[in-house]
């Protein structure tokens, strides 16, 4: 289906202070009117402005990007009346290639309506590099589930959210960041302006005081601010159209794929959307074999898949690691432009509206009111910390189970035969669906760790050797 939500393309007309507050006061009369039943997400405890912020202008908050990251940060911005905010995205209808999957708990946390769910999926078919599968989800609840979505669908809402709550968006291709000569100093911020529908973009400028780059894995505010590279995975996707009882086999199932023949290093998934299914993968370590992988993927499906139409293609580069440095200045990277996937699981979502509403959380309760502009220092000890705090541990864990399960077939086989262990699935999905790393029985860990073992010799003891890799150039290119 299209995009149900397309972006609003217009720009801040300039008015006085006094029209400004009027114009402001009956755009949340009005919205409040008009949407009794959402809650609004409320960023900090606001503070009263003090006297400069009756006698100068606002300071002026740029979110280059209009993803999950994006709009979530631009959605706290834009409640805080004193200050403006400006939510800067190219494509309004883009259609990012992601398996679409959402934990639960993101759900009620962003306070997501539930059509914006396409599929609840409570069962996942794990199949190994022979061909052995693996049920799980035994131990999911009945009112538990993975939530599948549409990006453009789910892209959509966040951002018309955030205007909704007062964010500018802006039509338009961020072209270059210059950074400010002083402590106080200005950002500027050179686009494209594409606002109604311009095939060719009018060359624009705007100064803002705070900027957040929410810009994904090729971010210009991650080059501009010098945060430092990163390794990369491709993500390729097909969203094919196969036949109404194909798709009951996926009414409440994903399944995925392992082996050297679809990813040296990463998986292959089939996973259900609205109308039609997504296949794709991944890889980090032989990028120009994606197409090779691809093709393994769609026979590995087989019958399940066969006949399907393919209606949409999509790439795009996904980060490996978090990026050196995510924030400089005044100028903060979320989501996918700090490197906020997990590896294993190859997770981004929910990382990135968390992040992006973190970092706007943390910002606001620094500039008091729009009274005062934060420090470098203080954007660090507060988002950076908090940030690092709650997720580190899930990325730890993630990356080691990478490194063990995806480096050969062998471990690949003994990773699908540790899926079949109820207490793997039962610390697996709660860790997914509420995002806390779970598993605090020490005695079941210890069994876990002689299955693992042993696991791991089965499965080198039968599996066939990895096919060999030789990619000595283009695997060291990073972004």
């Amino acid at each position: 289906l299209d995009h149900p939500h397309p972006g609003v393309e217009s720009q801040p007309l300039i008015f006085t202070t006094k029209m400004k507050s009027v114009v402001a006061a009956l755009a949340l009369s009005t919205a409040s009117a008009l949407i009794p039943t959402r809650r609004p997400v409320k960023a900090t405890t606001r503070q009263f402005a003090s006297p400069r912020d009756v006698m100068e202008a606002k300071y002026k908050v740029a979110v280059i990007g209009g993803g999950p990251s994006g709009s979530c940060a631009a959605e706290i911005f834009a409640q805080e009346p004193n200050i403006d905010t400006y939510m800067f995205e190219r494509k309004m209808d883009n259609c990012k290639p992601c398996g679409g999957a959402i934990p639960l708990c993101m759900v009620d946390e962003f306070q997501l309506p539930i059509n914006l769910i396409d599929r609840k999926v409570r069962k996942m078919k794990m199949i190994s590099p022979s061909g052995r599968e693996i049920d799980i989800g035994q131990t999911m609840k009945a009112e538990e589930y993975i939530g599948m979505c549409r990006r453009e669908v789910l892209d959509g809402y966040l951002r018309d959210r955030a205007v909704e709550y007062g964010a500018v968006p802006i039509n338009g291709l961020v072209q270059e960041v210059t950074l400010p000569t002083s402590s106080d100093g200005k950002y500027t911020i050179k686009y494209a302006n594409y606002a109604g529908d311009q095939k060719v973009g009018t060359p624009e400028t705007l100064e803002v005081d705070v900027v957040i780059g929410a810009d994904g894995a090729n971010s210009r505010v991650a080059k501009a601010i010098d945060a430092g590279e990163y390794n990369f995975a491709i993500a390729f996707q097909e969203r094919i159209k196969i036949s109404e009882q194909q798709m009951e086999f996926y009414e409440e199932l994903a399944e995925m794929y392992v082996g050297d023949d679809v990813s040296p290093d990463f998986y292959g998934w089939v996973f259900p959307k609205y109308d039609h299914v997504g296949v794709g993968t991944g890889t980090v370590i032989n990028r120009p074999g994606i197409k090779d992988y691809q093709k393994a993927i769609r026979e590995r499906a087989g019958p399940k898949i066969e006949g399907g139409k393919i209606i949409k293609v999509e790439a795009h580069p996904i980060p490996e690691h978090m990026r050196p440095r995510r924030v400089v200045g005044r100028a903060a990277l979320v989501g996918d432009a700090a490197g906020y996937v997990t590896k294993c699981s190859g997770e981004g979502i929910y990382f990135a509206a968390k992040s992006g509403r973190m970092a706007a959380e943390a910002i606001v309760k620094l500039m008091q009111g729009g009274s005062r502009l934060p420090t470098e220092a203080e954007i660090k000890d507060t988002y950076i910390r908090d940030y690092d705090r709650a997720y580190g541990p899930t990325y730890t864990v993630l990356d080691i189970l990478q490194k063990v399960f995806y480096s050969s077939n062998g471990a690949r086989e003994a990773f699908v035969e540790l899926c079949e262990s109820e207490y793997v699935q039962q610390v697996t999905f709660d860790s997914y669906l509420y995002k806390k790393v779970q598993g605090n029985n020490p005695l079941k860990d210890l069994q876990l760790l002689g299955e693992t073992v042993s696991s791991l010799i089965r499965g080198n003891a039968m599996a066939k050797p990895d096919a060999p890799i030789n990619n000595p150039v283009e695997s060291q290119k990073r972004i």
